[in-house]
């Protein structure tokens, strides 16, 4: 194959010179369809999220064609024989009438169902990726807050999504939505009144979530996905270190015909996971669960598992409340309800929306950053990042403590007191584990700079000692070690006449500091291999090669 990048090709040259001849716009055509994108599995995980988003809006649309978003009263004549002359709501009513009487409905519902689930998780291990290999660092603050505000808005759609069926299961978390919303002091009651048009359940919280699911939210997710593409398009995308990879360069393939070729393939691949859970794996059947009403309740209930950090919160905390003018209704604020809904959710969005300027804070780096790091080369941010993946593990964990003490004969009672434990202490033994882990990493990549990899040989010694021959690391791995760059530090050291430097002097200005020479700084050097110079050491005490044994 030719190497030559100076020739256009056919696909691009004829599609450029017909719209430069109506619009002008070859130029444009011929620079972004040529476009370097770098080659690295974890770059895909975003894409994920966004062929899942793009299945979302077909299957979607195909929903909407036979779903009635109305709570009116109606008895059911449809084909499921069980439910026959239920009084149900008509959203309940179209639900069914699409999983047994639509060509194809049941499919489609589960495909929407299930690609949501992806979406979802797609965009949650993709933010991962971002903040472990801190692809956040300026120039792309911007393009993080878009992608918390996406996570956020993808959470809002989901819940709305899930409440739609009007079944005993989506009516229990829609329960729980209106109990979260009238434990807000001074306008919990206002919120519920508007959101609910009246007393709960009312008449119309069905027919305004349908227009929140299907248009304003997925306008803002699709405008907030557009200025996410445009922004990465404009900035570049960030590059795992390698061999002649900088910030100053792109290393990988054109986005026409290689980005492009992959991306379709994936995107075809993606689908067709989809289709193959929504055909083989049941999701969601509502037909069992039956149509909602206040009075009924049920066991071993659960949200999908993007809610249920949620309610394990919820499970987990105690039964606290206050109550300011004695017993009145209007003085009482229990934050047996408040603290599950608002904190951990506030922690998290909160947390990771000021990192990017809490990290640059702390370690004064405002220089661009166009290379990612290794998530063991800044070992305490992947440490916070574990911290908080344990602390939602153990919420979304303890969201199931019904079926955990049912399926494992275990007091519900205990199950509760050990999750209450373990929210805390979980977290802390992640970030204590995490930095270890991350320094022993470090050390192991220090000894392959300096004392090279194991090569399986084994040598004898004339003294009888055995020794396995260590070889330079290749090329592309060594490249790959020292792309490693030392966390950035503020200048905290005094000056000679112990002044600390501007910035640096006050209580803020001292813990700052502190922070700094914690945070910043190189933890483990790449000549601190633990076996530098070992070959070297065995070849002095041992002389007479004549001697040696090698196999």
């Amino acid at each position: 194959m030719s190497s030559d990048l100076t020739t256009v090709p056919k696909g691009i040259a004829g599609p450029s010179n017909f719209l430069d001849e109506r619009i002008g716009g070859a130029n444009f055509l011929k620079r972004n369809l040529r476009k370097i994108f770098p080659d690295h599995w974890s770059f895909l995980l975003g894409e994920i999220a966004l062929y899942a988003f793009i299945l979302l809006l077909l299957t979607g649309t195909f929903l909407t064609l036979w779903f009635k978003p109305s709570m009116g009263e109606i008895a059911y004549d449809g084909s499921y024989a069980p439910l026959k002359g239920v009084m149900m709501s008509e959203a309940y009513a179209s639900s069914l009438e699409i999983s047994f009487d639509v060509r194809g409905g049941l499919l489609v519902r589960q495909m929407h169902h299930w690609a949501a689930l992806l979406f979802v998780s797609g965009m949650l291990v993709h933010m991962l990726r971002v903040f472990f290999t801190g692809a956040y660092r300026k120039p792309r603050e911007l393009n993080w807050l878009i992608g918390v505000l996406l996570f956020t808005l993808a959470l809002v759609e989901g819940l709305t999504g899930y409440s739609l069926p009007d079944d005993l299961l989506s009516g229990a978390g829609l329960r729980i939505t209106e109990g979260v919303a009238i434990s807000l002091p001074l306008v919990g009651t206002y919120i519920t009144f508007f959101l609910f048009g009246g007393e709960y359940p009312g008449e119309d919280i069905i027919s305004r979530f349908y227009s929140l699911h299907i248009l304003l939210i997925p306008g803002l997710i699709l405008a907030l996905v557009s200025a996410h593409l445009v922004l990465m398009w404009v900035q570049k995308h960030t590059q795992m270190p390698g061999k002649g990879r900088t910030n100053k360069n792109v290393v990988g393939a054109p986005f026409y015909p290689a980005f492009m070729a992959k991306a379709g393939a994936y995107t075809l691949f993606t689908f067709a996971v989809v289709a193959g859970l929504a055909t083989f794996t049941q999701i969601n059947p509502i037909w069992l669960f039956g149509p909602y009403t206040p009075a009924d309740i049920s066991a071993g209930s659960q949200p999908d598992w993007y809610m249920g950090f949620l309610e394990g919160s919820l499970r987990l905390m105690p039964s606290w409340e206050i109550n300011l003018f004695g017993t009145s209704h209007a003085g009482t604020l229990p934050l047996s309800v408040i603290i599950p809904a608002l904190v951990p959710l506030g922690l998290v969005m909160t947390g990771l929306a000021l990192y990017p300027f809490l990290e640059r804070w702390i370690t004064g780096d405002h220089s661009e950053h166009h290379v990612a790091d290794r998530p063991r080369n800044n070992p305490h941010r992947t440490s916070i990042g574990m911290a908080a993946i344990v602390f939602y593990g153990v919420l979304w964990l303890l969201g199931a403590n019904d079926e955990l003490s049912a399926n494992f004969q275990i007091s519900l009672n205990w199950t509760t007191y050990i999750g209450r434990v373990l929210v805390f202490l979980g977290p802390a033994l992640a970030y204590i584990i995490t930095y270890r882990v991350c320094l022993g990493l470090q050390r192991s990549d220090a000894a392959v700079v300096s004392h090279g990899v194991e090569s399986g040989v084994i040598k004898r010694l004339p003294h009888g000692e055995f020794i396995e021959i260590h070889t330079p690391a290749a090329d592309d791995i060594e490249a790959h070690v020292r792309g490693k760059q030392a966390v950035p530090m503020l200048p905290v050291e005094a000056d000679g006449a112990g002044i600390p430097p501007k910035g640096m002097r006050g209580p803020l200005g001292k813990l700052r500091a502190r922070m700094s020479r914690a945070y910043g700084g190189e933890k483990i050097a790449l000549d601190e291999g633990h076996g530098h110079g070992h070959e070297d050491e065995h070849a002095a005490i041992g002389s007479g090669e004549d001697r040696s044994l090698t196999h």
